[in-house]
């Protein structure tokens, strides 16, 4: 017989003598686990960046539509109220009508009120001033500021003030142009807002017709969820302004601080600006505490409004917001120190209801849907319920029953998967 060669394993040493090349050892599982979340985490990340992206496009609109569902959720329960008697499109008339006179008249009463004050406050910040100077000049510490320092830093001000004219006059025509800005998303969010209340239902559904069958119920669910949170957010800041709002009328008023009414509107407005509104409204407050009644005055208003700000923080917002809006305060001050280093201002104030809506909808999308139990008529039943397989013998029907006895009433098939 013929003695054929054989034929070297490659997978031996010897193999690997003979000169065949080896392959390369498959990456460890953990490897490839980080490499798929990597390039996962990348699309997301480029994702985020480009809705920012086409959100400063459109960065008039965003702002209308935003301001739009505030509206929205804070006048739809003023809006079904006025429904019970009266049709949708007028119950959204009288809700919106309503919601303008409110903040009119509280805008018009600030105004009102600083204005007949105006001259008095102005004396008195004045003085506040020189008490400030003077203490900044006599204080018990070891660092004092000598007269000379302080002219040369007034000096300083004003040669800056007339080096700089012409930016702060560029300046203010540019806050002209935003103030006509302001005004055009005004008008755009009221008219949304009359769509909103009167048809917004309509309009969701619209919408949700337009996705495929499979994944409405999924839309359905997030939207629910995330408009749930959203409102509850709008609605709980509105109660808790309101709430600070009254709370440092009453304790500006019982100090004898001027402007009592008008600082308590400002505290109230401050409070919709998450982490820096209450402290900025608490500066403004103490100043003119400072200015009416010295310095004793400023320091327990600046107490006092710090004492409401904890108790807005961890009585007034748990109490009334709930359930609705459970985010961490790390989370809280990450978003708005994001948001203000990109949108400014206005991303502070949108930060956390984003986030808080985003949170909601990942939270449903991420919930598998519950399986819908079987109705007795359904004809996946007897499978679902562990009876006879498909192709077995079908079950003894049992014996009817007298004819005397009324016929039972027979539920509506509602077949597969429990719907109609």
């Amino acid at each position: 017989m013929r003695q054929t060669d054989s034929v070297p394993d490659l997978a031996s040493p010897a193999g690997v003598a003979h000169g065949a090349p080896a392959q390369d050892p498959a990456p460890p599982p953990w490897l490839r686990t980080a490499a798929g979340w990597s390039w996962r985490l990348i699309l997301v990340v480029a994702g985020i960046a480009l809705v920012f992206w086409a959100v400063t496009q459109v960065l008039i609109v965003f702002v209308a539509v935003f301001l739009a569902l505030v509206f929205t959720a804070v006048l739809n329960p003023v809006t079904d109220f006025y429904a019970r008697v009266l049709p949708r499109p007028l119950a959204t008339a009288g809700a919106i009508l309503s919601g303008i006179l409110v903040i009119g008249g509280l805008l018009a009463y600030v105004v009102v009120s600083v204005a007949g004050q105006w001259e008095r406050l102005a004396g008195e910040f004045n003085t506040g001033i020189d008490q400030i100077v003077d203490l900044i000049e006599n204080n018990p510490l070891p660092v004092n500021v000598e007269v000379d320092t302080r002219d040369q830093w007034i000096d300083d001000a004003a040669s800056w003030i007339q080096e700089n004219s012409q930016t702060l006059v560029s300046r203010a025509a540019e806050s002209a142009g935003s103030i006509v800005e302001g005004a055009a998303v005004l008008v755009l969010a009221i008219f949304c807002t009359v769509f909103f209340l009167a048809s917004g239902s309509a309009m969701w559904r619209w919408f949700v017709a337009q996705v495929p069958a499979r994944t409405r119920q999924r839309w359905n669910d997030a939207a629910g969820a995330g408009w749930y949170t959203f409102s509850g957010y709008t609605r709980g800041t509105v109660l808790v302004a309101i709430s600070n709002g009254i709370l440092a009328g009453v304790f500006l008023t019982i100090l004898g601080v001027p402007l009592s009414a008008p600082l308590a509107v400002l505290v109230f407005i401050g409070t919709f600006i998450p982490l820096v509104g209450a402290p900025l409204a608490m500066i403004i407050a103490a100043v003119v505490a400072l200015a009416a009644d010295g310095l004793l005055t400023a320091l327990i208003v600046t107490v006092g409004i710090a004492g409401i700000g904890q108790l807005e923080g961890h009585v007034l917002q748990p109490l009334i917001m709930g359930k609705q809006v459970s985010l961490h305060p790390v989370v809280v001050a990450l978003g708005v120190t994001c948001g203000t280093v990109v949108g400014g201002i206005l991303g502070a104030i949108v930060a956390v209801p984003l986030i808080a809506v985003a949170w909601a909808v990942f939270g449903t999308l991420r919930t598998p849907p519950e399986p819908v139990r079987p109705t007795p008529t359904d004809p996946l039943r007897e499978v679902s319920d562990g009876g006879p397989e498909p192709g077995a013998e079908p079950a003894a029907e049992p014996a009817p029953e007298a004819a005397a006895d009324p016929a039972p009433e027979v539920a509506p098939d509602r077949g597969v998967g429990g719907r109609p």
